[in-house]
């Protein structure tokens, strides 16, 4: 009885051991095929989706940073922009697309930031969809207004908004959008009550604050740099933790003492959940290049933003702080939108 006991044994001990070495060869030949794909990549055309228009800031830094890793990888790097509908369609096709590292999206602060608390439904999660690569640059914002408006500072700013409640009009390029909230950050953090004023992008709400139909906008550097330069604007304050460059002369909100109320946009390369991590790696090398490249670092500079190159640990934690900080605003400032 015992000597059938021990031959049964034996056997389910050489079966068990059969099994163990052929899920021991099936995972090392995924582990071997894997290394061999990222070992080829890239061998083809890769497509960085900006679900932005083209010639816009997001646009722009795309063109840039694609140009760059085609010249590092020798092989077409080339942006789609896929536009309408706040830019969901754009994401979300990148979100059902092969892990394969030949699909990647340009994210923002809109879309990766604020929309999930912003959007009743969302056909993707910014926090469980994406392999994070790197925040390639961050760009503060500037409090631009209307010369008409009788401030030149943020304490003559606030004081004459504190005297006229719900008098001023503040544009921004759309509902939801990261300079919309911005105007509710600020109303928050200083105690004043503006109108907002959504337009269809920024050069519609930058030609109103120009004929004077709105008094305030926050907006990226590029579109309201000129009109500043030629006294159209008044710059009142940049919305980053340093001076920008290219205006070295407006403080900042915590100079202004308004610290907790700056906000910048950023630009973030992520791939679909389930891209190897050797091509992450390689996605992530060849963008720490490019941002240490003086050239590219000058023309992020005219754009009003600053190279980072984060890691992808960085990038994701970064992406979940941001959702909670903009998730707050959003509840605070009644902003909603119903798709």
């Amino acid at each position: 009885m015992l000597r059938g006991f021990f031959k049964r044994a034996r056997g389910t001990a050489k079966t068990g051991m059969r099994q163990i070495s052929l899920l021991t060869l099936l995972t090392l030949s995924g582990l071997l095929a894997g290394f061999a794909t990222a070992q080829e990549y890239p061998s083809r055309t890769v497509k960085l989706i900006v679900p932005f228009a083209a010639g816009a800031t997001n646009d722009i830094v795309g063109r840039l940073i694609m140009q760059k890793l085609g010249e590092q990888f020798r092989q077409p790097f080339v942006v789609e922009n896929r536009t309408g509908g706040s830019g969901i369609p754009g994401v979300e096709a990148v979100a059902k697309a092969a892990p394969d590292g030949y699909t990647l999206l340009l994210g923002n602060t809109s879309s990766l930031g604020i929309q999930i608390s912003l959007f009743s439904k969302l056909p993707y999660d910014p926090r469980s969809d994406f392999e994070p690569i790197s925040v390639v640059a961050v760009s503060p914002s500037v409090l631009v207004v209307h010369p008409s408006v009788p401030a030149s500072n943020m304490s003559e700013l606030v004081a004459y908004l504190k005297a006229n409640p719900g008098k001023v009009n503040y544009a921004s390029p759309g509902n939801g959008t990261p300079f919309h909230l911005s105007g509710e950050l600020f109303k928050a953090q200083t105690g004043t009550s503006m109108v907002h004023v959504p337009y269809k992008g920024a050069a519609p709400a930058v030609a109103d604050l120009l004929a004077g139909q709105v008094q305030l906008l926050f907006d990226n550097i590029p579109n309201v740099l000129p009109h500043i330069r030629a006294g159209k604007l008044r710059a009142i304050v940049s919305t980053g933790s340093t001076r920008l460059p290219t205006l070295p002369e407006v403080p900042t909100l915590a100079e202004a003492g308004f610290r907790g109320a700056e906000s910048v946009s950023w630009f973030a390369v992520v791939a679909p959940r389930g891209t190897p991590r050797a091509i992450i790696n390689t996605l992530h090398g060849g963008i720490v290049k490019l941002v240490a490249q003086p050239e590219v670092r000058q023309r992020l500079v005219e754009l009003g933003a600053e190279p980072v190159g984060s890691s992808p640990e960085e990038t994701a934690a970064h992406i979940r702080s941001e959702i909670s900080k903009w998730a707050r605003v959003v509840k605070e400032s009644g902003a909603r939108v119903d798709n």
